[in-house]
């Protein structure tokens, strides 16, 4: 990572991260168009439960990034001991993050429900398709912690092949469990939630497999383990900022569902379908950045600031790019894409405006993605934390809240364009300070 040239690497970093990323995307928009067969109210109870999911994808996602920063500036520096105890010190992280959100799915699952649809058939299904989601997490939380170790030493090819695995078994396992085929049981939802756990389950297994044989950069040693608060503050700088960041979109995600079923309960689906869609688009750009940090983590550990620059500015024109696609096939194909969940015609009367409006805002989002992960991989989080809360809660919320009462339902679609232009502006801004104050120092401390 410290002598490859620039593009190359960064390519072969992140195209096994991007293709990996595209089957979880495929796989979570397959899971959506099966759960659409069952009915719109299913598909409803899907989509408000992606708050919660969210909310747990956050913080394994976010003690990962944390463990992932700190691990590749350990190798950077040479730090192979520190590596090692920032491993085992991340999955004990991990590990108490599964259990919270153990505890939640047992007894906060139908409050959060309650407090959204009230008493209701979408309420009971969102129920049973969110408790097996949460009690059975500790499959994605061993995930993301043996994933990140990979990526961590540049062995995305083998991360491709967990997340792949995973999610072509949650593919495979979607429709015989929903509709009960092959002799299985018809347990609709249900069904979603267990292909889903399985899937998650079994990634874990294979990426603990290949970093004990196939990863001998760090070494994990369950047996003389003892946490470490040393590790573990660092860990939680970068981890924790990044969890309130990505937290952020559920709040987000919670009060949107709120604003739009005033209006419908078809209009909270159409919200639920736009996030499945965009997971298309946006998560080839996340396996960019995926590939992304550790170069400029473990280039920022070894003093070399051209590495950093270019990693940085060739991210930002393959994340453009890739926006600008998702912006072509939202804007020609809205129909199509809708038709893929079985949409009624109120809802392809409400949802193609939606879909082509919102993604006006994609190529200012593919920039703040790749800068909100250089704020990440320099240690800085808080600064991603802050640009994120401030985009989808003072900017985002209130702007749609607003336009609802202005100017009705496809007013409040514009709220995702305003939000990211004003992200897009203070991300700049964030980062030319970051670049004067740590990226800058770097070549006169070459010199």
């Amino acid at each position: 990572m410290g002598v490859m040239p620039i593009n190359k690497l960064l390519i072969s970093m992140s195209l096994p991260m991007m293709i990996s990323m595209l089957v979880q995307a495929l796989y979570n928009i397959v899971d959506s168009v099966f759960v659409s067969r069952l009915s719109e109210n299913a598909l409803t109870a899907v989509s408000m439960a992606f708050p919660m999911q969210n909310l747990m994808i956050s913080v394994g996602a976010g003690l990962g990034v944390g463990m992932n920063a700190l691990l590749s500036r350990s190798l950077g520096e040479k730090n192979f001991k520190g590596a090692n105890k920032t491993a085992m010190n991340g999955l004990f992280l991990e590990v108490i993050g599964y259990l919270i959100f153990l505890v939640i799915g047992i007894f906060a699952t139908k409050i959060f429900f309650l407090a959204q649809a009230g008493e209701s058939e979408i309420t009971n299904l969102g129920v049973s398709y969110t408790r097996i989601c949460l009690i059975m997490s500790f499959g994605i939380f061993m995930q993301f912690t043996f994933e990140r170790m990979l990526q961590s030493t540049g062995r995305t090819f083998l991360t491709m092949i967990t997340q792949t695995t995973g999610a072509v078994i949650n593919i495979i396992l979607d429709p015989i469990l929903i509709f009960g085929l092959l002799g299985m049981p018809k347990l609709g939802v249900q069904g979603a939630a267990l292909a889903t756990v399985i899937g998650q389950i079994i990634a874990a297994a294979l990426a603990l497999m290949f970093n004990l044989k196939k990863n001998p950069d760090v070494n994990l040693d369950f047996k003389h383990f003892k946490p470490e608060m040393k590790y573990i503050k660092t860990i939680l700088s970068v981890g924790v900022p990044s969890i309130i960041m990505a937290s952020v979109g559920s709040v987000m995600t919670f009060g949107m569902n709120k604003i739009l079923i005033a209006f419908s309960s078809t209009a909270v689906a159409v919200f639920g379908v736009y996030f499945k869609l965009n997971s298309f688009i946006f998560m080839p750009v996340f396996g960019l950045n995926n590939g992304m940090v550790p170069i400029v983590s473990y280039n920022y550990g070894a003093r070399k600031k051209e590495r950093m620059t270019k990693t940085i500015k060739f991210a930002i024109i393959y994340a453009v790019a890739l926006m600008c696609i998702g912006i072509a096939l939202f804007q020609f194909i809205p129909d199509v894409l809708l038709g893929l969940f079985d949409a009624s015609e109120y809802m392809l009367e409400i949802g193609a405006p939606a879909l082509r409006i919102i993604s006006l805002s994609f190529a200012f989002a593919g920039i703040c993605i790749v800068l909100s992960s250089c704020f990440q991989a320099l240690g800085h989080g808080f600064l991603s934390m802050f640009v994120s809360i401030t985009r989808q809660l003072i900017v985002l919320l209130p702007s749609a809240f607003i336009l609802s009462k202005i100017g009705g339902l496809n007013a409040v679609w514009w709220s995702f364009n305003i939000a990211e232009i004003f992200s897009l502006s203070l991300s700049l801004i964030c980062y030319r300070h970051l670049y004067n104050k740590i990226i800058k120092p770097l070549e006169i401390q070459n010199q």
